[in-house]
């Protein structure tokens, strides 16, 4: 019995540690990539959204079996392979909501764009929501704003997040000019 208490202690130790390095991440990231079969770059940020690139359709009835209720399609309608109105009528066809909200950083309705995303994104009627683009480049962006204008969160914070979806140089600028404009 006296061997197995060193035993004991180190695995309280080791318990302990753990607890302390998860808390200690500070909340910088809290997305986790995942797997999910047919969807680019998955990345699960919270219990109400996960994020990617483009999904093939067959993928959709496990979004909806996964409990998704709607999908926001980022695309052009001018993207090679984007098949909006495609997508839409699989989408549709699994029981999800489908809201397309082609979005251009270089558009003049661009501002425009992130408001009806900014609305799409919190509506309770949408969630849980998997939001996409091609790679996932501009659902980085536009998820740091999220996470900034309505969340609260630091730019930092946000924009360690906003990589881990997949953030891309154009729509980190366009995120981060806006956020700047835009809050306070």
């Amino acid at each position: 019995m006296i061997a197995s208490r060193p035993m004991q202690m180190t695995w309280f130790s080791v318990m302990t540690m753990l607890l302390v390095f998860s808390g200690s991440r500070g909340g910088a990231q809290t997305s986790e990539k995942e797997t999910l079969p047919g969807a680019q770059n998955y990345t699960r940020v919270d219990r109400n959204v996960a994020c990617g690139g483009a999904i093939a359709f067959d993928a959709l009835p496990e979004l909806k079996r996964r409990g998704f209720k709607a999908v926001i399609n980022l695309r052009l309608p001018t993207e090679p392979n984007a098949n909006v109105e495609a997508e839409g009528e699989a989408v549709r066809t699994a029981g999800l909501k489908y809201i397309n909200l082609p979005f251009n950083v270089a558009a003049p309705n661009a501002r425009a764009i992130v408001d009806e995303f900014m609305k799409a994104v919190v509506d309770p009627a949408n969630q849980p929501v998997y939001i996409h683009s091609n790679a996932a480049h501009r659902v980085g962006g536009m998820w740091l704003i999220k996470r900034v204008r309505l969340d609260g969160w630091s730019v930092e914070r946000a924009l360690a997040e906003a990589e881990n979806i997949g953030l891309s140089d154009s729509s980190r600028q366009f995120a981060l000019d806006y956020v700047k404009i835009y809050s306070k």
